[in-house]
C-alpha cells in the first residue's frame, strides 16, 4: 500500500465520521449542520449507513499492508462519488450555505477523481496470486452475487436517473435529490460485486463485505428507528424490506462460510 493511499483514507476518514454523526443523531436538523435539509430522517440514515461501511473501509486501508485486499473498494468508491457530486450539480438550489455544504462540495469534487487516480497507480503493487491462507470462492456464489450487485446497480441507477418516477412507488417519501442519494447508496454493492466474476480471492473481498455488513446493519437499525416514516400501503415496502433481510442473510452467510474455510486450512 502506497503512503499516498494511506494518507488520501486518514483524510476521508473524519469527514464520513462527523456525517454518519450529524445523519444519525440530529437528523431533524440537517438543513441548519448538514449540507442541505433531509426529509424524512430515513433518508438521511440510509445515507449514514453507506458511511458506516465506508469508515470501516478507509480505516483498514489506512492501516492495511496489501493493496489487492481493498483494490476492488475503489471503482465502489469512485462511482458513489462521482454519482453524489452529479446530483449535487443537478440540485444546487436544493443545498444550505454553510460550512457543511462547502465541506461536502469540496469532498465530492475531488475524491471521485483522487481514488481513480490512486487506484490507476497502485495497480503496479496489486498481489497476484492468494494470501498465504486464502479461500477460493466458488464460482456459484460469484455468479449469484454478482447477480445481485448487478440488479441493485441497475435498479440504482433507474433510481437516479428518474427519481420522480422512484418517488412514486418508493418505500418512503423521496425528493429529486434524496432519490438520486439513493441512487447512489444502491449501487456500492453492484460495483463492489461484479469484480468476483474475475477475482475469486477471499481475501480481495473479506474487508469489502465486512463493510458491506455493517452497512446492512445500519440499514436495518435505520429502518427500526423510523419505522413511522415508511408507506407501508405502497408495495414496494415490503419487497425493499425483504430484500433487506434477503441481503443479510445471503452477505452474512456467504461470508461466515469463508471464515469457516479460512479457518479450516490455517496451519
Amino acid at each position: 500500500m502506497l503512503r499516498a493511499t494511506r494518507v488520501v483514507a486518514v483524510v476521508i476518514l473524519p469527514f464520513l465520521v462527523v456525517a454518519a454523526f450529524l445523519l444519525y443523531v440530529v437528523p431533524d436538523r440537517t438543513g441548519e449542520l448538514f449540507a442541505w435539509a433531509i426529509d424524512p430522517p430515513l433518508s438521511a440514515y440510509l445515507l449514514a449507513s453507506a458511511y458506516v461501511g465506508g469508515i470501516w473501509f478507509f480505516v483498514r486501508v489506512a492501516v492495511e499492508r496489501r493493496w489487492h485486499r481493498v483494490q476492488h473498494g475503489f471503482p465502489a468508491v469512485a462511482v458513489f462519488a462521482g454519482a453524489l457530486l452529479v446530483a449535487t450539480l443537478l440540485h444546487l438550489d436544493r443545498f444550505s450555505p454553510n460550512l457543511s455544504f462547502a465541506v461536502w462540495m469540496t469532498l465530492y469534487a475531488t475524491t471521485p477523481f483522487a481514488v481513480v487516480v490512486l487506484a490507476i497507480i497502485q495497480r503496479r503493487h496489486a498481489q497476484r496470486g492468494p494470501d498465504p491462507v486464502d479461500v477460493e470462492v466458488p464460482r456459484f456464489a460469484a455468479l449469484g452475487l454478482a447477480a445481485i450487485g448487478a440488479a441493485a446497480f441497475a435498479f440504482g441507477a433507474v433510481v437516479f436517473a428518474v427519481p420522480g418516477f422512484a418517488a412514486s412507488f418508493w418505500a418512503w417519501e423521496l425528493t429529486p435529490l434524496t432519490g438520486r442519494v439513493t441512487g447512489a447508496v444502491l449501487s456500492l454493492t453492484g460495483v463492489v460485486n461484479v469484480a468476483l466474476l474475475w477475482d475469486r480471492r477471499w481475501s480481495a473481498f473479506r474487508i469489502l463485505f465486512q463493510a458491506q455488513l455493517l452497512s446492512l446493519a445500519a440499514i436495518c437499525l435505520s429502518l427500526l428507528l423510523r419505522s413511522t416514516d415508511l408507506q407501508w400501503e405502497r408495495p414496494m415496502t415490503a419487497v425493499f424490506l425483504g430484500l433487506v433481510a434477503g441481503a443479510v442473510v445471503a452477505y452474512g452467510g456467504f461470508t461466515a462460510w469463508c471464515e469457516r474455510e479460512a479457518r479450516r486450512i490455517r496451519p
